[in-house]
């Protein structure tokens, strides 16, 4: 492949500026809510052992059959130590960090947020990436119905801060215990005996590996099939159907809305309790921005002791896509407030100080670019959108003097060259200059990744 025909990996793609600012509010409100709800920001590798992903999201789902991407290692001593894998979701990382730092220890429930990438090598799809960047919020250590509540109320806290919030259906469903389950999947595997030659081929190996991704087929056989079929709900026990009681109490407390749906299930084996995704109120489930759930078997799973948990994961690209076709503008901090131009050694010098000085004080500028005249400097100032132009020429700099041009207004004046800074501040207002110092509470005049 030449140079000139390279291209982003297929299903991966460029988060440009222009994205950006909507992932950096996205982010913002992540961290907003997660500090005031008493969450701890976590980083787990990309990549982990293979098992790890086995073991918690279970090897007869597509996520471990198909998904994930393999990570191979050229040196023999690492091999031994078994695969890697890139990770297809955040949730099995934080668990395994949970046990490996002995959390346990620390004051429980721990409640834990992440931002990041994740991967998955299944055929791209219009939303779906091979790279796609989530959010995520664990509570982990405690098994109370009112945390379920907590959960989903941060949640919808982030989705009302981002305005997308009344596009959004919050589903919610209690898909019970592990014994639960397994009553169902046996009644369900009775149900379709005879069946299975009216199942498409992906749907029949379902049938065999994994029955519950049967109740989210997208095939339509499959869908008028189940509708017949047995319901999880007739399996539930007495306990999850009052722990399902209670969750939906709490949030009728919290003024949430949500539609039960007893058709909500999950595909991956440590799922228990209760599970919820946010639907696109008229699209369904083909655009949903997230989902989680209670996966109380997980930890053990992974190694550790038996400790309850729930979590839940938003997609960011869904979400700006939401955010676009809600009409929402994210605030853009990246503004050119200044532009310099000069002309000459001499001037270039002056400038560099004073550019440097106007950043220190919180304004945005760019300036003292290349031998260019100072009329195409001015037409590149315009094409950076500036707000003030500030002109020192050969004459400028021996008079001690420097033109200050008002670009929207088109109009210009000279002041003295001393005097450019506090103009400048002055014209921004203080509210608008980008200031911090390392002191600031993160969040707080800085965008942190």
């Amino acid at each position: 492949m030449s140079q000139s025909t390279f291209r982003t990996p297929k299903g991966t793609h460029d988060l440009l500026p222009e994205d950006h600012v909507y992932m950096t509010y996205i982010k913002k409100a992540v961290r907003h809510r997660a500090r005031q709800a008493g969450y701890k920001r976590i980083e787990t590798p990309i990549f982990e052992h293979r098992s790890i992903f086995e073991r918690g999201i279970g090897e007869h789902t597509d996520i471990v059959e198909k998904e994930l991407f393999m990570v191979s290692s050229k040196h023999s001593a690492e091999q031994e130590e078994g695969d890697f894998a890139l990770r297809p979701e955040l949730t099995a990382s934080i668990c395994r960090s949970y046990i490996e730092h002995g959390m346990q220890q620390l004051p429980q429930p721990v409640e834990l947020y992440a931002i990041g990438p994740c991967f998955r090598h299944d055929r791209p799809q219009k939303g779906r990436y091979r790279q796609f960047y989530q959010y995520d919020f664990e509570i982990i250590g405690l098994r109370d119905a009112s945390l379920d509540a907590q959960l989903i109320h941060v949640v919808h806290k982030v989705l009302s801060d981002l305005q997308i919030l009344d596009r959004l259906r919050l589903q919610v469903n209690n898909i019970g215990t592990a014994e639960n389950r397994g009553q169902f999947v046996a009644a369900l595997k009775d149900y379709f005996i005879g069946k299975e030659r009216n199942l498409p081929e992906l749907d029949r190996k379902r049938l065999e590996t994994n029955p519950l991704r049967l109740l989210d087929s997208k095939e339509e056989d499959t869908q008028i099939l189940i509708k017949s079929a047995p319901k999880l709900d007739q399996f539930l026990d007495d306990e999850s159907k009052e722990y399902h009681a209670n969750v939906l109490e709490y949030l009728d407390t919290l003024g949430i809305s949500y539609q039960e749906n007893p058709g909500l299930v999950r595909g991956l084996d440590y799922y228990t309790q209760t599970v919820f995704e946010y639907w696109d109120e008229t699209t369904g489930a083909q655009n949903a921005v997230g989902g989680g759930g209670r996966y109380d078997p997980l930890i053990a799973m992974l190694g550790g002791k038996e400790t309850p948990a729930i979590g839940f994961a938003g997609g960011m690209e869904r979400t700006v896509w939401q955010m676009k076709q809600a009409g929402v503008q994210p605030p853009d901090k990246d503004q050119v407030d200044v532009f310099v131009a000069q002309l000459g050694p001499e001037a270039k010098k002056k400038c560099l100080a004073l550019i440097s000085e106007l950043r220190d004080k919180g304004v945005h500028t760019i300036g003292a670019l290349g031998e260019a005249s100072l009329k195409s400097q001015m037409r590149l100032a315009d094409k950076f959108a500036a707000r003030f132009t500030l002109l020192l020429g050969q004459v400028e700099v021996k008079e001690d003097v420097i033109i200050l041009r008002d670009m929207a207004a088109g109009k210009q004046k000279q002041i003295p060259f001393k005097k450019a800074i506090p103009e400048i501040i002055k014209l921004l207002g203080d509210r608008n200059l980008d200031t911090y110092t390392i002191n600031d509470h993160i969040g707080e005049g800085v965008d942190e990744d």
